[in-house]
């Protein structure tokens, strides 16, 4: 939507030429950097040691399902050029992505009732990543004077929405359900190390 004029032709006639395009280019570079680094950890699973550990089968079957969806709806929206609404199905996508990507790690730690293993560091940034984009959606819905910037981009609403109630799970999960487990887990963990350093010591002399 950012650079197809076409797309913005289409978005100011569903809401009205006045409203801005809520893509902004900070909204740009935050896609290009999630591409990015998300390129660099599919490299870094190909060339490190990952030993028994397997894509799953329920991966690739949603894989499937995506480019498929992905694909059908292209073709659908094609003859009429609806490249508006095909943004809207891609965001839809995107959604139950993000969904799909957070559960497992909620179930895990739940299971487990530790979130050792967790950056909960990365949690932390998520959650205040996901609280900036609701003030800077909120702040340009008060400079135009209209809400059309929410609903018009609910993928981006709705995906902020998910993360920040997903971090708000991870960090009660962290210091409020298991911290007793994570420090136990981390005195073991340090123990452990000590006990290996030391052996390595006795060996070399």
């Amino acid at each position: 939507m950012y650079f197809s004029s076409v797309v913005q032709k289409q978005y100011e006639d569903k809401y009205g030429e006045k409203e801005m395009i809520p893509v902004a280019a900070n909204d740009v570079a935050f896609s290009i950097h999630a591409v990015l680094l998300t390129a660099i950890t599919l490299f870094q699973i190909t060339i490190y040691e990952r030993g028994s550990q397997r894509v799953s089968k329920t991966a690739y079957g949603i894989i499937v399902v995506v480019l498929l969806t992905a694909a059908t709806c292209f073709f659908i929206a094609l003859p009429k050029h609806h490249w508006l609404w095909l943004l809207f199905v891609f965001n839809g996508i995107q959604v139950c992505l993000t969904i799909i990507k957070y559960i497992p790690q909620a179930v895990m730690n739940f299971r487990r009732k530790s979130t050792e293993g967790w950056s909960i560091g990365f949690s932390l940034l998520d959650f205040s990543g996901g609280i900036a984009n609701y003030a800077q959606m909120s702040i340009q819905s008060i400079d135009q004077g209209s809400c059309k910037n929410l609903y018009g981009n609910v993928g981006k609403v709705l995906i902020s929405l998910v993360t920040v109630l997903f971090d708000i799970i991870f960090i009660c999960q962290h210091y409020l359900l298991y911290p007793a487990n994570n420090s136990t887990s981390e005195t073991t963990t340090e123990h452990n190390n000590c006990k290996s350093l030391e052996q390595s010591l006795v060996e070399n002399v």
